[in-house]
């Protein structure tokens, strides 16, 4: 039978790599192989991975997605940031999870990704998979961007507004929900549109299926506008860009060790009160 091989993903954070070096050393002890995973390199040594123990926050955690890319590599996040939705397991909980996480005691959520293809005026292609939400926004300038929206090549409407943000039900308690967008339980089947700081009150934020293909040209004045891939990367979009978002094929697999754990971090994270069990 070979051997175990876990993946560890690191914060830049003194606390986070005193806490990977004592894991690692708990893991050799139950013969199990520990790889360091560069997220910023996006290079795996190794393709036998069981899972990738992320240790961070909610940046980490998409990193990692990022890294995997289509891999089969289940995801387990570790709390040491300051808000997270993606990371489940708090960092005085991370023993008693890892028993679990080796013992089989866990189950796998899976996590709907968006493709993502930017269309040149002279045929080039740009892709980009992501797991929270893809951001039209203005640089430095602060005028309004106009971003008219196709769905399923029926023209929707034109967002009058700061930007546009198109999210995944994991990316719903991201930068949208910090926009006015809704929360949405990662099963349910859905991309949010939802449009930053609207100009015209009646842009509100909506809720689409799962299967709809996503089309965004820019209008009026295009410059200085971005396109960025949760957060972490981002590129120039100009008036002749189209933005075409479809459902990914390769959902990302997050490790959880309860079912219903989901409200748990929910009520945790936005600080909801109430002290019933």
């Amino acid at each position: 039978m070979n051997k175990k091989c876990i993946g560890l993903l690191v914060k830049k954070d003194d606390q986070a790599k005193e806490k990977a070096i004592e894991l690692q050393s708990w893991l050799l002890k139950r013969d199990v192989d520990v790889i360091y995973a560069d997220g910023f390199a996006r290079i795996l040594p190794r393709e036998d991975i069981f899972c990738m123990v992320v240790l961070g926050g909610d940046g980490t955690f998409l990193s990692a997605a990022r890294l995997i890319g289509n891999r089969d590599i289940p995801l387990m996040g570790v709390k040491f940031g300051e808000v997270g939705f993606l990371a489940e397991t708090l960092e005085g909980k991370l023993y008693e999870t890892m028993h679990a996480l080796l013992e089989g005691r866990f189950y796998i959520e899976e996590r709907m990704r968006l493709e993502v293809s930017v269309v040149r005026e002279d045929g080039q292609r740009s892709r980009a998979s992501v797991l929270n939400d893809l951001v039209l926004n203005r640089g430095a300038l602060s005028r309004l961007a106009y971003s008219a929206v196709y769905l399923n090549g029926s023209y929707l409407t034109t967002f009058k507004a700061d930007g546009l943000i198109v999210a995944t039900p994991t990316g719903s308690t991201a930068y949208s929900l910090a926009a006015g967008g809704p929360v949405i339980h990662p099963a349910v089947p859905g991309i949010i549109l939802t449009p930053i700081c609207p100009f015209t009150l009646t842009n509100r934020p909506l809720i689409i299926p799962d299967e709809t293909e996503i089309e965004i040209q820019l209008e009026g004045d295009a410059t200085d506008i971005f396109l960025t891939f949760d957060g972490q990367e981002g590129m120039p979009i100009g008036s002749k860009d189209r933005i075409v978002v479809t459902k990914g094929k390769c959902p990302v697999k997050m490790i959880s060790f309860s079912k219903d754990n989901y409200y748990d971090v929910l009520k945790a994270r936005l600080l909801w009160s109430g002290g019933r069990g």
